[in-house]
């Protein structure tokens, strides 16, 4: 037993306080302090993806307590690419706040950032129901401080509401959580798989009852259908680079359904055979049409960012309903792609907006210092979330398709992904033609009379008051999150043959409960 395993979810959840009251009055030291365990995180998320390579599920108990009754934290090659994924983004989104001074609105910036980081990891790594429950409000008290990071009455109440819909949530949670232990006495997900399968088919009403009401609460913290609605008022509101995180926070839900659904109510438990695809394919569908057409509609730069994710969303859970290893496979690619190419987008659009006299507006204005740069970038962006040729979408959509092509849904989720690609290139085309285009084209006649009327007052824009060019250390963020998009296409085999890796050790339930009970194999016969 390694205990690297827990240094994911120690480290944040130890720096974190040190940070909120011992360096509080010292910003600089906050932020180094912050820096040096973020990359100290990426370094384990690292070495425990080297461990999991070696095929080998590792389950790490609490105090020695034995699974079900203690503790237990797993490290596979799933929750291994889950907590890198994590570490390399929150890498990212931490200098392009510092760089932009993001972090210097709110003293509590950075303490927030590890508990963050505390809860995401460690809902990626538990193998217990209740401690994903314990995690997830993790999640949500660090997120609702980041979300009113910096203020403002907008982001209150999208504060507010995301909140309250997350807290509904938590609720329906702690009800699916206690139907789940009425009816098999155990909340431990590998304990779970031996146990649901031993319950009759006449027996088994509460059981379906917990694993619809458990896939209510997933579906909300990964926006799906019908309860996607919050999300956009969320993320559109938020801080470009707590957006930028929050491009994670909807796989945590993504992770949980893949997770549970495959272990613990497993294709071959007869009291939910095909109940929860039957419920999780039409819901996906409905999340990329919402997606896709809020892109096509959107006239603000924020929102159209926030849709693309719900959009992303959809496309992903399609693969994840076939509940099969090779569209897991195909779904965990698109999952790394699609938190990528968000966290590059909201990344760049702080970048473009605060440079904007019309913020994140889509209309045309004067044109935007470094007016290229900030175009290519762009444009690299918009082609990664869409799903166009060169970059990781488009092989990701490629293996989605080809993996749905023999599911009952065939049709309707070929023509849902298709269409809502179409939609989305046409939404990201005239958002980028507006933002930059149209801007150099012609200057908007209210606004050349309105620079001619502070002429004529002596009103004229002083240097100063002038928007600065980006710097390099500002840039990079974003350049690096679409330069690991084009690694991930370049890589497309290495990478797959991973992630076949581990969906095939996520299928083998025999192998993951062996790992975790003393005597799995037992357990099972």
């Amino acid at each position: 037993m390694t205990h690297w395993i827990i240094a994911p979810v120690i480290l944040p959840a130890l720096l974190a306080p040190i940070i909120a009251f011992v360096m509080r009055h010292d910003f600089t030291l906050a932020r180094a302090a912050s820096v040096a365990g973020t990359l100290t995180l990426f370094g384990i998320s690292i070495g425990l993806a080297i461990t999991a390579m070696g095929g080998q599920t590792i389950a790490y108990t609490l105090g020695d307590w034995p699974a079900p009754f203690g503790i237990v934290l797993v490290l596979d090659r799933l929750s291994a690419l889950m907590v890198l994924l994590t570490s390399a983004l929150a890498l990212i989104v931490l200098i392009h706040a510092i760089a932009t001074k993001w972090d210097e609105k709110g003293r509590h910036f950075h303490a927030l950032f590890q508990f963050q980081l505390m809860g995401i990891t460690g809902a990626f790594l538990t193998g217990d129901a209740f401690n994903l429950f314990v995690f997830f409000e993790v999640l949500l008290i660090a997120s609702y401080g980041l979300m009113i990071h910096g203020g403002g009455r907008v982001r209150l109440q999208a504060g507010l509401q995301y909140v309250v819909m997350n807290l509904a949530g938590s609720t329906l949670f702690l009800f699916a959580l206690g139907t789940l232990y009425a009816s098999t006495g155990t909340l431990n997900i590998a304990d779970m798989a031996v146990k649901l399968r031993e319950i009759p088919v006449e027996d088994a009403a509460l059981v379906r009852v917990a694993a619809i009401l458990l896939m209510v609460v997933f579906a909300i913290k990964a926006a799906l259908f019908p309860v996607q609605f919050w999300l956009p008022g969320t993320y559109s509101n938020a801080p470009a680079p707590v957006a930028a995180l929050f491009a994670i926070m909807t796989k945590v839900g993504a992770y949980a359904i893949i997770r549970i659904y495959t272990i613990s109510f497993g294709p071959d438990v007869e009291a939910t055979e095909g109940l929860i695809a039957q419920w999780l394919m039409p819901a996906a569908v409905v999340t990329l049409a919402v997606g896709a057409i809020g892109v096509l509609g959107a006239r603000r730069l924020m929102p159209l960012l926030s849709f693309s994710v719900v959009g992303s969303m959809g496309t992903m859970m399609l693969a994840v309903a076939a509940f099969t290893p090779y569209a897991t496979t195909s779904a965990l690619y698109y999952l790394v792609h699609s938190t990528f190419s968000a966290a590059a987008l909201f990344l760049l659009a702080d970048l473009v907006v605060t440079r904007r006299a019309a913020g994140d507006t889509l209309t045309a204005q004067l044109p935007t210092v470094q007016n290229g740069l900030f175009a290519a970038l762009f444009f690299a962006g918009a082609i990664g979330m869409a799903g166009m040729p060169p970059l990781s979408g488009f092989l990701g959509k490629l293996v989605i398709l080809d993996a749905i092509r023999d599911s009952s849904f065939m049709t309707l989720g070929w023509v849902a992904i298709l269409l809502g690609s179409l939609l989305t290139i046409v939404g990201f085309a005239r958002a980028g033609s507006i933002l930059f285009w149209k801007s150099t084209a012609q200057q908007p006649e209210d606004e050349a009379e309105q620079d001619t009327e502070q002429e004529d007052e002596g009103e004229t824009q002083t240097e100063d008051d002038a928007p600065k060019p980006a710097t390099a250390l500002e840039v990079a963020p974003t350049m690096a999150a679409l330069v690991l998009l084009a690694l991930l296409a370049a890589a497309a085999g290495p990478v797959t043959s991973y992630l076949e890796k581990a969906s095939a050790q996520l299928y083998d339930r025999s192998g993951y409960v062996s790992a975790v009970l003393p005597e799995g194999e037992e357990a099972q016969q």
